[in-house]
């Protein structure tokens, strides 16, 4: 009986702990979903209205052709990213040869790579002009035309443009799939007379199929979204006739519609993938296996194992990078310093504000949902993350409806109220461009957050809170510190995605407001490309420092 009641007075101690309110601030994760979805929203609602003549016109003479480029692009580069990422991650992880350790690293350079300015570099090293068939006209003595030369400036061109830059998603993923699977299904199938090749298709790769579904998926969706790409191979696809109906035409209920269309290609694509992989389940049923050891390879098959690596990077990013180098020291920007680096500041500070913004904005909804959790407050925060599965023109025309609305009746307002014209404050500025950026990239920084904070033992900031510290003191003190790697990781990650982002930038800007990108663009779209070489080289040279913070991680992995 003593000891009953002394048992009793811990009950009203422990009672207002689990009753504590949740404050304020983990509220806010509710409202920046909601204004992260809003886009998404309005694009929807705007292509529910119907639209006059221009809608039926494109549907009635380019629509097919575009939902049908755009669907064999799509297919074209998730067959070449699945093959080139997949296969090169299951050599370096089951295989020792010569060259190893630096292919397993530079087989992520071509992230580095905007999918546009490869495009831009190749176009000039293989057109008619271009230094490829100048050399064989010279060494052959023939004129143009009396022989056969592949055209690049086509579809399957294009795919190979965006695959090369893209295949790192799905090496990264697969290449940690196969480092996670059990040694012991790999070494029975090969007890079973199995060679590596075959326990690659039949074993391996099935067991890696969500993480190469999920770095398909990632290709395809930054496919989709392609615009420079496309635009300069003259490839017609969805987001080419956005920004046509948008700017060519003037109907943004056209372009809103075309956007639905495009995000529904993306819904279909993602919803093929979920139903043909069922109820199937891809992880080991234990974790106690000894690491993989790769298998010694000597000779021919070393070679081919090397060249099977070297091609992606060369193709991705060696003979690209080299072109550009080669082109601005030729030649360059035409313009003078002091009239050039006005794009690269713009590009600095919209890349700097997004990425501040979107880590704070991460570090917000991830915080919430750790000290506040619920299945709620988990699905605002997967809603937050939507927008990178949806191209930048889409959230481009997303962006601009609602600001608009809101700048029309803000204008109006003001006129009947004070006389006073307000002009476009939001659309009119770079406001609604970083709030496209945010809505396209806030995934990428929420992702690497949450990835930081899975790895801090909760009991750390439990500690804390028992020698007397808040629980924003404990997150402050504790948790804060040991996360700041995800929180730089992830603010560069954004920046550098900033960087190169073309279709939304091109979309949302506004009037003389140009990025280094939209420099790249504009002087390549005029076929000069010598002179876009300086532009492009610093986003690529900006987007090497993710690669180098991804490799230092691979490493210590």
């Amino acid at each position: 009986m003593p000891e009953a009641v002394l048992l009793r007075p811990e009950a009203p101690e422990t009672a207002p702990l689990r009753r504590q309110r949740t404050p304020l601030w983990a509220w806010v994760s509710f409202a920046v979903a909601a204004a992260i979805a809003a886009p998404v929203v309005a694009v929807l609602a705007a292509a529910a209205v119907p639209t006059g003549e221009v809608w039926a016109h494109i549907a009635g003479t380019t629509l097919p052709e575009m939902v049908a480029n755009s669907f064999l692009l799509a297919l074209l580069v998730g067959a070449m990213t699945a093959s080139a990422g997949a296969v090169s991650a299951w050599l370096v992880t089951a295989f020792e040869f010569r060259g190893r350790g630096v292919l397993e690293v530079a087989l992520l350079l071509p992230l580095a790579m905007p999918a546009y300015v490869c495009g831009y570099a190749y176009v000039w090293l293989l057109d008619v002009a271009g230094p490829a068939q100048t050399a064989l006209r010279g060494l052959t003595g023939l004129r143009w035309g009396e022989y056969w030369f592949p055209e690049i400036r086509t579809l399957p061109g294009a795919a190979l443009m965006l695959a090369m830059v893209l295949y790192p998603y799905v090496y990264m993923l697969c290449r940690a799939a196969f480092l996670q699977q059990s040694v012991c299904l790999i070494e029975a199938s090969r007890t079973l007379g199995h060679g590596l090749a075959r326990t690659f298709l039949h074993v391996a790769l099935p067991l890696a199929r969500p993480a190469l579904a999920g770095g398909v998926a990632l290709a395809l969706m930054e496919t989709l979204a392609d615009f420079g790409t496309v635009q300069h191979f003259a490839v017609r696809t969805l987001t080419t006739g956005i920004y046509e109906a948008w700017f060519g035409l003037g109907d943004r209920g056209a372009a809103s519609q075309l956007a639905a269309a495009l995000m529904g290609l993306v819904a279909l694509l993602l919803l093929f993938e979920r139903l043909t992989r069922g109820g199937r389940r891809y992880h080991p049923t234990t974790t106690r296996h000894p690491p993989m050891r790769p298998v010694p390879l000597r000779g021919a098959k070393a070679a081919l194992a090397v060249l099977a690596c070297a091609m992606p990077v060369l193709l991705g990013f060696g003979i690209p990078a080299s072109a550009l180098l080669w082109l601005a020291i030729e030649t360059g920007d035409p313009l003078a310093p002091p009239r050039f680096m006005p794009f690269a500041l713009n590009s600095l500070i919209l890349a700097t504000l997004t990425a501040g913004l979107a880590v704070a904005l991460a570090a917000l909804l991830a915080w919430a949902q750790r000290l506040h959790p619920s299945p709620l407050r988990a699905a605002a925060n997967r809603i937050a993350a939507l927008g990178y599965a949806v191209p930048g023109s889409v959230i481009a025309v997303g962006t601009l409806v609602p600001a608009g609305l809101l700048d029309n009746a803000l204008d109006s307002w003001m006129r009947a109220r004070f006389g006073i014209s307000t002009g476009l404050l939001l659309s009119g500025g770079i406001a609604a461009l970083v709030f496209a950026y945010l809505v396209r990239f806030l995934a990428v920084a929420l992702s690497s957050v949450e990835s930081g904070l899975a790895r801090i033992k909760p009991s750390l900031a439990a500690a804390a809170r028992v020698l007397g510290r808040t629980p924003g003191q404990a997150v402050r003190e504790v948790e804060l510190p040991l996360a700041r790697g995800a929180l730089l990781t992830a603010a560069v990650l954004v920046f550098v995605d900033t960087m190169k982002e073309l279709p939304a930038t091109l979309i949302v800007r506004p009037f003389d407001f140009d990025t280094l990108a939209v420099r790249v663009y504009s002087l390549a779209a005029d076929e000069r490309l010598a002179e876009a070489s300086t532009a492009a080289l610093l986003i690529v040279a900006v987007g090497l420092l993710p690669v180098v913070a991804l490799t230092r991680a691979m490493r210590r992995g």
